[in-house]
């Protein structure tokens, strides 16, 4: 893998874990939900050998540390950015991530180069018809304080999707996932609530992001997911949409290959 350096910020009292490895333009890869940072590691030396590339564990996550109280995670990037002294970069979120990076661009648009939406349903998107039962199981079980049942929820909901059982997906994938997940499960970070949300939410602002943005989903995903990206892809003014087959919620860790290529090609096209 490419030499990284990894070192934390203090934001607002607590440490934020990142790394950083190549030179060029900035950019930045920010995680999903229930994984942490590590979920970039087929493409840190792909991205690395041509951009400056940044990732980091959110607080709650990783190894950055545990979410004491509300948090904003559009100021968390702010404020490594800062930090960084990165004026404008690139811009790659998966699922929460992508939330993140959507809301990132609304508040600083002057900072946000493109975008790379993965796996994303914009703040104040409205879901329709039921939630998965394995969301509300999991959800029961995280307030049952029964960690093991909640995780692996968490790997049936995002990893292998309503269509497949484990035993289809790479175990691997599965592993790295698992152990990623139980650190923001064991902290209890799911529960931290947001201290200031954009209002009005992204969803009722895409029309207004006018940066190059590229839309990645996973065939396999949950389908509100997918509806939400189609909207994003309808409303935001000249995006792309691409969508990788054989995956559900994480299609850089189960194509990566595909999904290097897909935002490779974006990023060389806007340079």
């Amino acid at each position: 893998m490419t030499p990284q350096t990894g070192s934390f910020v203090e934001i607002d009292g607590g440490r934020l874990y990142y790394e950083t490895a190549g030179a060029g333009e900035t950019v930045v890869l920010c995680h999903a939900g229930f994984v942490d940072s590590g979920m970039w590691d087929d493409q840190w030396d792909a991205l690395a050998g041509r951009y400056h590339v940044v990732r980091y564990d959110m607080r709650g996550y990783g190894q950055s540390d545990p979410v004491t109280e509300p948090v904003t995670r559009y100021e968390e990037l702010h404020r490594l950015l800062a930090h960084l002294g990165v004026e404008r970069a690139h811009l790659v979120g998966c699922s929460l991530g992508g939330e993140v990076i959507l809301d990132f661009a609304l508040k600083y648009p002057e900072k946000a180069a493109s975008l790379i939406v993965v796996s994303t349903v914009p703040g104040g998107f409205e879901m329709q018809g039921e939630p998965p039962a394995d969301l509300l199981a999991m959800m029961a079980a995280m307030r049952q304080g029964d960690i093991t049942r909640a995780a692996e929820l968490q790997l049936r909901l995002w990893i292998d999707g309503a269509d497949r059982q484990p035993e289809q997906v790479n175990p691997q994938v599965r592993q790295r996932a698992a152990a990623m997940n139980r650190i923001p499960l064991e902290r209890g970070t799911f529960a931290a609530p947001a201290a200031q949300p954009l209002n009005p939410a992204a969803a009722q602002r895409l029309g207004s992001i006018a940066v190059p943005t590229l839309i990645i989903t996973g065939a396999l995903d949950n389908p509100e997911i997918l509806r939400a990206a189609g909207v994003m892809a309808n409303e935001i003014q000249g995006a792309e949409q691409v969508t990788i087959e054989g995956t559900a919620h994480m299609p850089n860790m189960e194509q990566p290959e595909a999904f290097n290529r897909a935002v490779l090609a974006f990023l060389k096209q806007i340079r």
